[in-house]
């Protein structure tokens, strides 16, 4: 079972769905963490949660979140980018000379957030920290904690020297400490938007190919990668599938995915996958009968898993019938 997912309902666990997001980095205030609340199980009917302060640092933006059910059921935590991407030097800079810090808030209901806690996970000759999230290691009770980052030689101070993105990883047990930062994906090329689902004792490693399109020899670019491992912390993952949202043939596809979410399909058949096609539709689901599978389809159930426009990479976390009648108060009146 996912980490994310709650434990008291006796068939799924799940009675609805809590979307953290971000709206993109075209308005003013649309790199803020907004959620929206679905309280039945076809993810069909989304209400935003108006009643919840979007999040996002003073003065700054928050972009990419992510939501953690503490593995103890004492509350929650959200992470996201530290990152503000409208009116500033633009993304070559964010690149280079971004934060190196993750931000962290708490709760205890999903309702009232503590933060944001900006905690530096990497060293000086980091150029950025993005796209953080985190996994729960039944092996040491630890969370493990991953990201993208550009890192640059200790002669380039300025950060002037070619570099790419490589996930990081380090653990924490309450998302205040943190260990050393450690490479996890290091492909050569660059990558970022990793997310990891346990499944019956094998660790499921989602991730995008960040090469440019038109890559010789990278037919993949820009979309996602699957890999699996027994071990959590490996960082030889086997190889399970390539060019996840693509389409080969007369399979439809995306133009190119990102902020990829996996959760186990509300309705029982096999595994959902939310790829974000930035600049496109936004988040698109896509089937496949196992993990394993090599082959992800889009989902075409005319009235299954519609999720509004304009959603970019986010998370969603399950919720207990309980969690989604305490949102519900969080929704507008009209909804």
């Amino acid at each position: 079972m996912p980490q994310s997912a709650p434990r008291d309902d006796q068939a799924t666990g799940t009675a609805g769905y809590l979307f953290a997001y971000f709206t993109g980095e075209d308005r003013p205030d649309g790199e803020r963490i907004r959620f929206a609340l679905c309280d039945d199980l076809r993810m069909d009917r989304w209400t935003e949660l108006t009643g919840i302060a979007p999040l996002a640092p003073t003065g700054g933006g928050a972009r990419d979140p992510f939501l953690v059910r503490a593995a103890d059921g004492s509350g929650f935590h959200l992470l996201a980018t530290d990152l503000r991407i409208h009116g500033s030097a633009g993304w070559e800079q964010a690149i280079a000379h971004g934060s190196r810090d993750l931000l962290v808030w708490s709760s205890a209901d999903l309702r009232g957030w503590d933060g944001p806690h900006r905690v530096e996970v990497m060293p000086e000759r980091a150029g950025c920290v993005w796209a953080p999230e985190a996994v729960h290691d039944p092996a040491s009770g630890e969370y493990l904690v991953f990201w993208a980052s550009t890192v640059y030689p200790d002669d380039d101070p300025g950060h002037e020297s070619p570099s790419y993105q490589r996930i990081y990883r380090t653990t924490t047990k309450d998302f205040r400490t943190f260990g050393e930062p450690r490479v996890w994906v290091d492909k050569g090329y660059p990558v970022i938007d990793s997310t990891v689902v346990e499944h019956e004792g094998w660790f499921y490693r989602f991730t995008k190919d960040e090469r440019p399109p038109g890559t010789p020899d990278a037919p993949d670019a820009k979309f996602v990668f699957v890999e699996r491992s027994r071990d959590l912390r490996a960082t030889d993952y086997e190889p399970v599938a390539q060019g996840v949202g693509r389409g080969t043939g007369e399979r439809p596809g995306l133009a190119h995915a990102e902020g990829p979410i996996v959760l186990p399909s509300p309705d029982g058949r096999g595994w959902l996958l939310l790829l974000d096609e930035f600049l496109g539709r936004g988040y698109v689901p896509f089937r496949a009968d196992r993990l394993d599978s090599p082959v992800w389809l889009p989902a075409t159930d005319a009235e299954f898993c519609v999720l509004p426009p304009g959603l970019r990479h986010g998370s969603v976390l399950p919720l207990t019938g309980a969690e989604c009648a305490e949102l519900r108060g969080a929704a507008p009146a009209e909804a």
